[in-house]
This record gives C-alpha cells, sequence and structure tokens, in this order.
C-alpha cells in the first residue's frame, strides 16, 4: 500500500496545535474493501479520501469502536430509548433535497466554531458523498418532518470483518430534549446488531475535546491506542 503525509494545518480538535494526515493513495478498483481493512487500524473516511492522523508530536486521536453483540445501553440511554420511540426510522440509499437544508440548521446552530462553519452545499457533498463507498442514510421523522440523519458506511471484508461506520450525524437543533445524537448512535448499533455485524466504529475520540466525550459513553467500547483495541467495560470509578 502507498501512503502520503498532507502539510501541516490548524488542529480541528486542539487549540494552537497543528495537525498532519496519513493518506491512502492508491487509486485502485479496491477501495471499499482495502477501507475495511484501514478502518481495523485507525483509519477514517472523509468523502473520497482514507486518512488517519499523524502528528508527529501528539497522539490524542484514537478510534473508538462499539463491540455490537455486548453493547449495553446505559439508564440514561435507555430513557432516552423509551422518550423517542414514537419517531420512525428509516433507511435510504441515497441523500434528497431535505438534508442539506437540515445539515445547514445544524451546523449553524451547533458548530460554528468549526472547520465546517460556514456550510455550504459543496462543502457538504464533499464530505458525505463517495464514489467508491456509497453511505447508507438512516432517517428519523417525526410525523412527517425529517429531524436526524445518521451517513453510515457499510463495511463488509467477508466473514473477516463486518462493520458499520458513523461517518456524521446531523439532527434538528429544536430536538435539543430529545438527545438525538446519542440516540442515532443507539439506532445504527441496533441496525449492526439486526445485521449480525460486529462492531460500529464512532471515528476519532480526543481525551481533552469535550464534543468528543459522549463518544465514551457507550459500553463497552474499544479504543485503538498503540496499534492496539483496548476493551473497557465500565465507567471509570
Amino acid at each position: 500500500m502507498r501512503f502520503g503525509i498532507t502539510q501541516s494545518f490548524d488542529c480541528s480538535y486542539l487549540p494552537n496545535q497543528q495537525e498532519q494526515l496519513l493518506v491512502y493513495a492508491e487509486s485502485d478498483n479496491q477501495l471499499a474493501w482495502r477501507y475495511g481493512q484501514l478502518i481495523q487500524v485507525g483509519f477514517r473516511r472523509s468523502g473520497e479520501q482514507i486518512y488517519r492522523p499523524h502528528c508527529p508530536d501528539c497522539h490524542a486521536c484514537e478510534s473508538v469502536r462499539i463491540p455490537v453483540a455486548t453493547f449495553c445501553p446505559s439508564k440514561s440511554q435507555k430513557r432516552i430509548l423509551n422518550r423517542n420511540q414514537h419517531f420512525v426510522v428509516t433507511s435510504a440509499k441515497s441523500a434528497n433535497h431535505l438534508y442539506y437544508p437540515l445539515y445547514e440548521k445544524y451546523i449553524c446552530a451547533r458548530h460554528t466554531d468549526g472547520s465546517m462553519y460556514p456550510p455550504s452545499s459543496e462543502q457538504f457533498e464533499n464530505f458525505i458523498l463517495c464514489e467508491w463507498k456509497r453511505p447508507q442514510f438512516i432517517e428519523a421523522y417525526d410525523g412527517d418532518t425529517l429531524i436526524a440523519v445518521a451517513v453510515t458506511d457499510t463495511i463488509d471484508n467477508g466473514e473477516e470483518h463486518q462493520a458499520l461506520s458513523a461517518l456524521y450525524t446531523f439532527y434538528d437543533p429544536d430536538y435539543h430534549s430529545s438527545s438525538l445524537g446519542t440516540w442515532m448512535i443507539m439506532m445504527q448499533i441496533e441496525q449492526a446488531k439486526q445485521q449480525e455485524r460486529d462492531f460500529v466504529y464512532l471515528g476519532y475520540y480526543v481525551e481533552e475535546c469535550q464534543k468528543m466525550s459522549y463518544k465514551h459513553k457507550f459500553f463497552p467500547y474499544e479504543q485503538f491506542s498503540g496499534n492496539k483495541w483496548h476493551r473497557f467495560d465500565k465507567k471509570p470509578a
């Protein structure tokens, strides 16, 4: 496999830090299969690009995944499931015209300090869509109103490795009390369970980044550190 290293740029997660990425540089017809291999060693997808943080002086970004068969919702997560059971969850194979307005509303309300602000339809499509790995879209509706979308990659490497990867979730910020971010992760876990998949990948956890803290609230979870997956069965005392 061939890889390239990007130039340094401002870190998306930690202030006053620089970031570099290790990028998969092949352009063959096996990219989806390669992604299924590379995600097991801490890589992610953004648009067409497969990458992993490769910062010379920082190793804060560590991939997190949920073992589907043993996931057990906490008491607060069970309350969220009960509270949201009237919402309707569906799945789509392609994006529709309702997605971008919801994404724009979400970014403008929740992430004005991030790299995705200000949002644009071009930025949205470049981030979400991918020719060699077309995502699945898990949708949530309140009646006829679209309130959340979880953009999800399906990882299929035969019997070797089957998983879902939670690429990005955006939702209506007016539904703050419904905890849609947490709930949509559980919807992805439920779908992975129905499909008998091994894991749901949640992307990177950064200890000093408060916005990442939710990824440590699903137990058990595994975290990729020192080139190994480490399992955490319960919240540390």
